[in-house]
C-alpha cells in the first residue's frame, strides 16, 4: 500500500547486523521514503538478501575500534540524494500517519530537525508507564547539519560498532512531531539480554566519565533548564552518585512512575532494568578497581599454587 503513494524526499538510514527477524517489517514501514540505506556489519544471516529484495541499498561498515562508529560514519560518507535523513533502527517502525507528518514537516522547512516520540513494546504490550513514554529521539534532520555526540567510550571493548544511547547534536532549530514511531523487537529475551550486556559495558564507562568530571565538549550537555534530553542528562549526573541504584531503579520504574499499571510485562521489564543497573554497577567497579579486567595480577594465582605445593602443611 505504501509503495503506491508518492515517494517522500527523505533518505532512510538503517544500521544493521543479523536482523533478519526485524528487517521485513522495518523495511515495509519505510517504503514511502525516496531512498533507503542499510549499513551492515557483515551479517551472516539473510539480512542483506532481505534488504536488497525491498529495494534498499546495502553498504558494509568495517569498524576499526575507534571513532566514528556506524551512524556518524554513515552521515559522513553515504551519498544521500536527499537533504533530509531519517534514522531508523531495525526494531523500529514508521507508521503511515507519521510519514504524513514527516512529509508536511520537511515541506514547511521551519526547523533543521525533528524529535520523534517512540512507543516501546515488550512481551506484546506497549510499556506506557515507568518513564518509558514519552521517549524523544532526534531522528529526522538535515544530514549535513547533525552528528551524534562523542561520549568518549570508543575504547571500551564489547560494546559493538554502533552508537548506543548517544544523541544527535544539531546546532539549528528543532521541532517535535506529534505522531509516534514504534519500537517492536521480534527477537527473544536471549537477544534482549545479550544486547543489554553490551550496553552495560558502554554505560559503565559513561558513568565513570561523569564521576570523574570528564569534559562534556562534543556532547549535548546536561542542563536542567534545557530540552527533555538535556534535563535527563542533568539528572543522570546526579543518578550515578546515588547508592542502591538497582533497587532504586526498580522502585522508580515500577512504583513511582506507575510501571505496575503495565501488568506482568511491566513487572518483568522493571526487574530486567534493575538487573541491567546492577550489571552497570559491577562493571563500573571492575573499571575502577581492576582497570576493566576481572583480575589485575596474572601471577598471583600461580604463585599461591606453587607455595602451597612447596609447603603442603601450611
Amino acid at each position: 500500500m505504501n509503495s503506491k503513494l508518492p515517494k517522500i524526499p527523505v533518505s532512510v538510514l538503517i544500521p544493521a547486523r543479523n536482523e533478519e527477524a526485524n528487517l521485513p517489517a522495518c523495511l515495509e514501514s519505510v517504503a514511502r521514503a525516496d531512498e533507503v540505506f542499510m549499513v551492515d556489519s557483515q551479517s551472516s544471516d539473510r539480512s542483506i538478501e532481505i534488504a536488497q529484495n525491498h529495494g534498499a541499498k546495502v553498504v558494509q561498515f568495517q569498524f576499526n575500534g575507534r571513532w566514528p562508529k556506524k551512524k556518524n560514519w554513515s552521515l559522513e560518507n553515504l551519498p544521500f540524494r536527499n537533504e533530509w535523513v531519517l534514522i531508523v533502527d531495525c526494531d523500529e517502525r514508521i507508521p503511515p500517519e507519521l510519514w504524513d507528518e514527516i512529509e508536511t514537516a520537511i515541506q514547511q522547512s521551519e526547523c533543521d530537525g525533528y524529535y520523534l516520540n517512540r512507543k516501546v513494546f515488550f512481551l506484546g504490550q506497549w510499556i506506557r508507564h515507568g518513564g518509558k513514554y514519552p521517549d524523544w529521539n532526534l531522528r529526522l534532520f538535515q544530514h549535513s547539519k547533525g552528528r551524534y555526540e562523542n561520549l568518549k567510550t570508543e575504547e571500551i571493548r564489547n560494546t559493538g560498532d554502533n552508537e548506543v544511547h548517544e544523541h544527535v547534536i544539531l546546532p539549528g532549530k528543532v521541532g517535535y512531531l506529534k505522531q509516534d514511531m514504534l519500537h517492536i523487537d521480534f527477537k527473544d529475551l536471549y537477544h534482549w539480554l545479550e544486547r543489554h550486556n553490551r550496553y552495560s559495558n558502554w554505560e559503565a564507562q559513561v558513568y565513570l566519565n561523569r564521576l570523574n568530571g570528564k569534559d562534556q565538549q562534543g556532547t549535548i550537555g546536561a542542563n536542567f533548564f534545557g530540552n527533555a534530553v538535556q534535563r535527563k542528562r542533568f539528572l543522570k549526573n546526579i543518578w550515578v552518585r546515588l547508592p542502591f541504584k538497582p533497587l532504586l531503579r526498580f522502585v522508580l520504574f515500577y512504583i513511582i512512575r506507575l510501571g505496575f499499571l503495565d501488568g506482568k510485562a511491566g513487572y518483568i521489564y522493571g526487574r530486567l532494568l534493575s538487573q541491567y543497573e546492577y550489571q552497570i554497577g559491577v562493571k563500573l567497579y571492575e573499571l575502577r578497581q581492576c582497570g576493566g579486567t576481572l583480575n589485575t595480577n596474572k601471577n598471583e594465582a600461580p604463585i599461591a599454587t606453587s607455595q602451597a605445593i612447596a609447603n603442603p602443611e601450611s
